[in-house]
């Protein structure tokens, strides 16, 4: 490994196919073959102690495994992680550490757990929110036309949605680029196999903006934090403690983001309005 060439655990390579052919009857009584998505357990053990259970699409149990751990603050350094070895037959993710121990102060670090709004119960743990205050996010601009720029480029990544619906995807982007998209039955899931692969490949998110379809509640505004992510996109909307938090940390949160509409809920000051549309003629006036 040359001093430019970010350190990588041994790691299985186990990723499933997400969908699965099944036959459905349509509003005709007529026999369909349709696509369904998948969805599997997968317990991470940490030094053969079992963390926690995550239900998930299964086409990236390693970065999903490796993120989990980034963005919950249980491990710091990608280097304390010897091997990620997914046996989907045992249902498993073996992640071995240098030193053989797990977790450092594991059993302070697990006492306290938070079930969040994350579709299919997501969970965060104390030594996360005790860290998220340590620093800011920088500060960045975005442009409204880069917004509608990467909103185009995004519709052609969500594969999985189209064929079977029941995911959420999320992307990470550098301006109208998509480093790299990630569907999965939970969006939080989608986020942490995100931050594992910035974890492996050691890439920076202070220039990156965070896209999801699925809703920016606070959990979501942690993980982008720990990512050092400073922008928050969604399709769909926002809840009052993500919102708190975003401000708080100095994310700039935009939702409700499809076409040409968006609402800036946090950070106005750095989106700048260089592409505004037309205003809207109301019926009323256009019949005048």
């Amino acid at each position: 490994m040359t001093q430019d060439t970010p350190y990588r655990p041994k790691m299985s390579n186990a990723g499933l196919s997400p969908t699965h052919p099944v036959v459905a009857v349509d509003e005709f009584g007529a026999p369909r073959e349709v696509h369904i998505a998948g969805e599997s357990p997968l317990t991470l053990k940490i030094d053969g102690r079992e963390l926690v259970t995550l239900m998930t699409l299964g086409t990236h149990p390693e970065e999903l495994a490796l993120g989990y751990l980034r963005n919950q603050r249980l491990l710091e350094d990608i280097k304390e992680i010897k091997s990620v070895d997914v046996q989907w037959h045992k249902e498993t993710v073996w992640i071995e550490t240098r030193h053989g121990q797990g977790i450092e102060d594991w059993e302070r670090k697990l006492s306290r757990r938070t079930v969040t709004s994350g579709c299919g119960q997501g969970t965060i743990f104390s030594c996360t929110l005790d860290k998220l205050y340590d620093q800011r996010m920088p500060r960045v601009d975005i442009h409204q036309s880069l917004i509608y720029g990467l909103l185009r480029e995004i519709t052609t990544h969500n594969k999985i949605y189209k064929r079977a619906g029941a995911v959420h995807g999320c992307a990470l982007c550098q301006e109208t680029r998509i480093v790299t998209f990630v569907e999965d039955v939970g969006r939080h899931n989608a986020a942490d196999a995100i931050s594992g692969t910035m974890w492996l490949e050691a890439i920076p998110g202070e220039d990156k903006i965070f896209y999801t379809t699925g809703r920016l509640t606070s959990e979501i505004v942690m993980k982008a934090a720990t990512m050092r992510i400073p922008v928050l996109l969604s399709r769909s909307g926002i809840t009052h403690m993500g919102l708190e938090l975003a401000q708080d940390l100095g994310v700039t949160m935009i939702a409700r983001a499809k076409g040409r509409h968006f609402l800036v809920y946090n950070g106005r000051k750095n989106v700048i309005f260089d592409a505004v549309p037309p205003p809207r003629v109301s019926k009323t006036s256009a019949s005048s």
